[in-house]
């Protein structure tokens, strides 16, 4: 369906003049010579000379009003909950959390919250949405390039959908941003790709703007499975010999290109003054050539650099181990072990070397991998001083219930007597996937200066009972469960039996 055709659907939603900027037209490659790019994520140093994006986010908000959201059960995502709280909401950002006595701007939407929640918007740090879109059928299944062990030069936003009617699904379970990753056939499947839950006609349109990217890795039966009749590995020694071979590789790859931005760096020093021309023959006046770009190799030394982060689908505490043992050997960190069913085994080990854990609450034992685990798993993770427990979905339908498997995983170590509360257990779905994701500084809470990426909730977020009322996403209101024509319905889904032209989300 044409752009104009969305444009206009999503205009008698209420949700047009966006102004997005366009997002169709092609990104002009990083230049190979270039020295340096500007820094993205949560704690940049420094400008990196391998942090260029040929595909960047062309992401505006939508148009959002001065919100005052009065009454409310605030829980902030920093461990703060606020009875009888106020969240303002002022240029798509937080302008300021606290009391009743909280002062209204002049000319703000007020909205009486009494006897409801209000948290910072839900973040899914694992999800396939657009690579697995609905309706699920061959033509749309892009999760996987099961074409090698490793495919670390492939990424997951040329694969996602924008048109998946699992974004907006998702967006009325309270989720504002995600992570969109590679399947896990392989020993490296790819980069991730961070969205905000927003409609757009292109994928770029969507990317969270200044995220670092992803990488997806995976241990164990995956990889070995796949490729054991295909030349392997065919074993978890041979995952992790391939896993290691990948590294050193890298690591040359990253030396040469270290080398040659230093020798050009030189050159351009000594070369500054025009006035000075230098000889042909002269060494010093030759502009040294670059290395051959390798896409695989690039995204692997952008790793062991920090610019990515790297995610390890992993089920044993055994094979955590190790490749924490292997991370440490090639000077790259783990940031999030995905699935983790073990976690709760070296939850100690993952503390002390700042890895934070993202697993479900309660569903394992559908593999001999994945077969040991607690329901407890997730709070025994969490006990642990300086820990990192994160509630994930992997699934289209889980995503739209990320707060019921978080309160699922917080009953269970209540049971057991660690007494979570519901101001902590919400920083599993919100500040430490952000911090996860090393967008924390921008999302992930209900701080002032942050993203105006809020939930309304019916009561207690943690109820089986719990619905979405409303949901912000950079203050903008962008689903609304008592006003079907403002959420958004994917082209898809226009003209198909049964379905109307106003009210998306499933409604």
């Amino acid at each position: 369906m044409a752009a104009a055709t969305f444009a206009a659907i999503l205009a008698a939603a209420g949700c047009g003049g966006k102004g997005e900027k366009a997002a169709d037209a092609a990104a002009k490659p990083g230049d190979e010579k270039a020295a340096a790019a500007a820094p993205s994520g949560e704690g940049a140093k420094s400008p990196s000379r391998w942090a260029s994006d040929p595909f960047p986010s062309t992401y505006q908000p939508y148009p959002s009003a001065t919100t005052v959201i009065k009454g409310a059960t605030v829980l902030t995502g920093t461990g703060e909950r606020i009875e009888n709280g106020t969240v303002i909401i002022e240029g798509g950002k937080i302008a300021s959390v606290g009391g009743a006595d909280l002062a209204a701007p002049d000319g703000a939407t007020v909205i009486n919250a009494k006897g409801k929640w209000v948290t910072p918007g839900i973040i899914d740090v694992h999800s396939h949405l657009g690579d697995y879109p609905s309706p699920s059928t061959r033509s749309t299944s892009d999760g996987n390039e099961a074409t090698a062990p490793n495919t670390a030069q492939v990424w997951a936003e040329h694969s996602v959908w924008p048109q998946d009617a699992g974004f907006t699904r998702a967006l009325a379970g309270g989720i504002t941003s995600l992570q969109i990753l590679p399947g896990s056939a392989n020993l490296f499947g790819g980069r991730s790709a961070i969205l905000k839950n927003v409609p757009s006609r292109t994928v770029q349109g969507m990317k969270f703007p200044g995220a670092p990217y992803g990488l997806k890795m995976a241990c164990g039966e995956n990889p070995k499975r796949v490729y054991g009749d295909k030349g392997g590995p065919s074993t978890r020694m041979g995952n992790f010999a391939g896993y290691r071979a990948a590294w050193i590789e890298a690591a040359e790859y990253k030396k040469k290109w270290e080398k040659y931005w230093d020798e050009h760096d030189k050159w351009a020093a000594k070369n500054s003054d025009k006035k000075k021309s230098a000889k042909k023959d002269d060494d010093n006046g030759k502009e040294p050539d670059a290395p051959s770009r390798d896409l695989k190799l690039e995204t692997l030394a952008m790793a062991l650099n920090g610019d990515i982060t790297v995610n390890m689908h992993c089920y044993r505490g055994d094979e955590m181990a190790q490749v924490i043992d292997m991370a440490k050997e090639f000077g790259y960190k783990v940031t999030t072990f995905h699935h983790a069913v073990e976690a709760f085994k070296v939850a100690d080990l993952l503390a002390e070397n700042g890895i934070c854990a993202a697993v479900w609450a309660d569903w394992w034992g559908f593999k001999l991998e994945a077969y040991d685990s607690v329901r407890e798993n997730a709070a025994l993770v969490d006990a642990q001083p300086n820990s990192c427990t994160i509630i994930h979905s992997d699934d289209e339908y889980g995503i739209q219930r990320l707060n019921q498997e978080a309160g699922k995983a917080m009953a269970d170590g209540n049971k057991m007597g660690l007494k979570i509360t519901p101001e902590h257990a919400i920083e599993w779905v919100t500040s430490n996937p952000a911090k996860a994701l090393k967008i924390g500084d921008r999302t992930g809470s209900l701080e002032a200066g942050k993203m105006g990426d809020v939930v309304v909730w019916n009561g207690n977020p943690f109820s089986v009972y719990a619905k979405t009322e409303k949901v912000f996403v950079d203050g903008a209101l962008l689903y609304d469960a008592s006003d079907p024509k403002r959420s958004p319905r994917m082209d898809f889904e226009i003209g198909q039996r049964g379905e109307g032209f106003t009210g998306g989300s499933g409604q």
